[in-house]
């Protein structure tokens, strides 16, 4: 009888093993090993064929959807600490197509629980709005509309103005908030500027005629609490990207736009110094660097390098500290529009690009993430995402998620522009 009862325990156990393997397949089975991009719609789920890794759609309806700029953060925990928030701008009209949507129009702001997928509207303004800027500490997304400067509680949905700039500021701009959400930061200039940017709407056109022009620009500052616009620093180059040090409420981060082969880019300047200080000074005919963006600490400045111009390539850092630079190379193929660095700040990711690029790729529509090799100052990569549907008019800005698990990125290989998560392990 005891014989019996074992044999039957023993049967017993590796049917349940049996069931618990067949389960398992068949739950691995239910995510579809398929080309990104390759059919519409994509599930909302799938492996890229090309790179095993696994992709999830984390916007799901028939509207145009974009996440943040790359090196605006877009993420705040949710109010019990559990999970993570993800504000991005959506579209309220369905069906309009990412090649005619003009981004200011219709658009609002959203925010997304990453691990539910839920969703939830936060303005609803009539005016275009602009600004991509979230306050953690507030709890609060900072926007503008016109010449007002809304902050929306992300669980309260409640809105407060923050400031209302004067009438001759009136069409000025902001785009970033300090460490310690004291100071908005932006740039004015003049209306000639403006003529320029009407009458020359394509990219192609007004970046190098307001390059020409030498039109002055000043930096300035909004005291949330104060009220008070401060001018911080002017010049005839032209200012823009500016950003605020994630960790230090004192520095702030801007660049001489234009031409990049023509232009000393990257500067830095520390609230109540006159003069600011050069982050890279070009050694070379016709060297770039640009698309800069602060490390996690604050402590690393890190661009886009090329030395010269779409000939050989680097993603270089600059310590604030120290003045102290590191490049590491990379091929032709690996070189993205953008990058971005993890939060234990030990990798970095890409979005590729496509062959009508400063690079040139023959082979670049990918997401990428890169490993820094200290001892040959090189990056190795690996390819998470076949971006060879993705119409690259759309930058896709690559953005690690706060746990470091996983890339959050936009593409339109559905037709409209939509937000998706990679997984950095297979």
């Amino acid at each position: 009888m005891k014989n019996l009862c074992s044999k039957s325990l023993g049967l017993l156990t590796v049917l349940i093993v049996s069931v618990l393997f067949l389960l398992s397949c068949r739950t691995k089975d239910t995510i579809p090993i398929i080309e990104t991009g390759g059919q519409t719609p994509m599930p909302d789920q799938w492996i890229d064929k090309d790179t095993g890794h696994k992709l999830t759609k984390l916007t799901r309806n028939n509207s145009d959807n974009r996440s943040f700029y790359f090196h605006n953060n877009p993420f705040l925990p949710t109010a019990d600490g559990k999970g993570t928030l993800m504000v991005y701008y959506g579209n309220q009209n369905e069906g309009v197509s990412d090649h005619y949507y003009g981004g200011q129009q219709v658009r609002q702001l959203y925010v997304l629980n990453l691990q539910t997928l839920e969703s939830q509207k936060l303005t609803n303004n009539t005016a275009p709005i602009h600004g991509e800027i979230v306050a953690k500490k507030h709890r609060e997304v900072v926007y503008q509309s016109r010449d007002t400067v809304y902050a929306t509680h992300v669980d309260k949905g409640s809105t407060r103005v923050l400031y209302v700039f004067p009438d001759s500021l009136r069409r000025t701009g902001i785009t970033t908030l300090n460490a310690d959400e004291t100071l908005l930061a932006g740039v004015f200039s003049v209306p000639e500027k403006d003529s320029i940017l009407k009458y020359h709407p394509k990219k192609s056109e007004f970046f190098q005629l307001i390059y020409e022009a030498k039109l002055p620009h000043t930096i300035f500052t909004v005291n949330t609490e104060t009220k008070e616009l401060k001018p911080v620093h002017s010049d005839t180059a032209w200012l823009n990207h500016v950003q605020f040090s994630p960790t230090d409420p004192e520095v702030l981060m801007f660049c001489h736009e234009g031409p990049w082969h023509k232009v000393n880019r990257i500067w830095t300047i520390r609230m109540g110094e006159k003069e600011p200080m050069l982050m890279h000074e070009r050694t070379m005919h016709r060297e770039i660097a640009g698309h800069e963006f602060f490390s996690v600490d604050g402590q690393t400045v890190w661009f886009d390098l090329q030395k010269p111009r779409g000939e050989t390539f680097f993603l270089a850092g600059t310590s604030l500290n120290s003045g102290k630079e590191v490049a590491y190379q990379m091929e032709r193929d690996e070189w993205s529009i953008h990058f971005n660095i993890s939060p234990d700040q030990k990798i970095f990711a890409g979005d590729g690009g496509n062959e009508t690029q400063v690079a040139k790729a023959k082979d670049g529509r990918w997401i990428y993430l890169f490993y820094p090799d200290d001892e040959m100052k090189k990056l190795k990569s690996e390819k998470l995402v076949n971006m060879k549907h993705h119409d690259y008019d759309l930058e896709p800005n690559v953005h690690f998620t706060p746990d470091g698990k996983s890339i959050i990125f936009r593409a339109n290989f559905e037709g409209m522009s939509q937000i998706y998560c990679v997984e950095i392990k297979k």
